[in-house]
């Protein structure tokens, strides 16, 4: 829930809009942090008193696969990084998913995310933990910087300027202009589907509480995750300016992105495994679709042979 509506104008005009647009994306960043907190929290009180129904469990787990497949393969692999062409279609399904997750608009988290790995653990890193002061205190601060705190001081940017092949993109700003509406979207139809379903006020608010609020609060974690402890512990299997690793024991919450040192040594790939037994959820869904002829151009390792093997 962060940011205002951007809309497709001129760039000069965007960076005079600019800072009124920091302000306010650094208030609504604690309604991004505090109602799905908050809502995970009744979530979890609610199921104590009225127990934990199975289709809570079902509305959690499905709407966290489709809104993951939104920001780890729509929003970072797609709409940041190009790895593949989507149809319209396509395009159309990450961008409506990322946008229920509730992490910001496409062209708020692609700005921020492109210059994350322009200027990866620098001072213009927009969400480097790297420590923040001497010892202990130093490292703490540092970590809740890159997981969480960087919201509430997000650093004036033209964000025009990082995603002017988005803003020419009708279909995507529109999306992107309607932001708020799938965020509520993504809370109640989870709700409406757990009333029908079971017929019962519990499926309604159970829905809402376990497959909105909840599912917005475990997803959101698991990608600040890879900003604050994929960049401080974890294997670095290959060399880079940064400090990127890989947490194989994210890999399933994070459908793959945990593979961070990977990914940053080669950004551009549809894929982030790059062995056989790491678990890359996104990648193959992305292969999914490269198969069924609903993507192309989809860059893997052996761009020659179409084979990241």
């Amino acid at each position: 829930m962060i940011t205002a509506t951007i809309s497709q104008e001129a760039p000069t005009r965007q960076a005079q809009q600019q800072p009124q647009r920091d302000i306010l994306a650094a208030r609504l960043a604690y309604l991004t942090v505090g109602l799905p907190t908050l809502g995970t929290i009744g979530a979890i009180v609610y199921a104590i008193y009225n127990g934990l129904w199975v289709s809570d469990v079902v509305l959690f787990a499905v709407m966290y696969v489709i809104t993951g497949l939104g920001v780890e393969g729509g929003l970072h692999r797609y709409f940041t990084h190009r790895s593949f062409e989507a149809s319209e279609p396509v395009k159309a399904f990450l961008a409506v998913a990322a946008s229920m997750a509730a992490q910001g608009p496409v062209v708020f988290w692609v700005a921020n995310h492109r210059l994350h790995h322009a200027f990866a653990d620098t001072e213009r890193d927009p969400h480097s933990p790297q420590p923040q002061g001497p010892g202990i205190r130093g490292r703490l601060k540092g970590l809740w910087h890159g997981h969480v705190g960087w919201l509430f001081q997000v650093k004036k940017i033209d964000w025009s300027r990082h995603t002017r092949d988005w803003l020419q993109d009708r279909r995507v700003m529109k999306i992107n202009g309607q932001y708020f509406t799938l965020v509520l979207l993504g809370l109640v139809i989870p709700g409406f589907i757990g009333g029908l379903v079971t017929q019962s006020v519990h499926g309604f608010v159970g829905g809402i509480l376990w497959g909105g609020f909840a599912r917005v609060f475990a997803l959101d974690h698991a990608t600040w995750v890879v900003n604050s402890l994929g960049h401080t512990i974890g294997h670095r299997e290959f060399p880079s300016r940064d400090e990127s690793r890989n947490i194989g024991i994210l890999a399933p919450p994070t459908m793959g992105g945990s593979w961070h040192n990977n990914h940053h040594a080669r950004p551009s790939l549809a894929m982030t495994r790059r062995h056989w037994w790491q678990l890359d959820l996104v990648g193959e869904f992305i292969r999914l679709l490269d198969h069924a002829g609903l993507v192309s151009n989809v860059r893997y390792i052996n761009s020659d042979t179409g084979s990241d093997a």
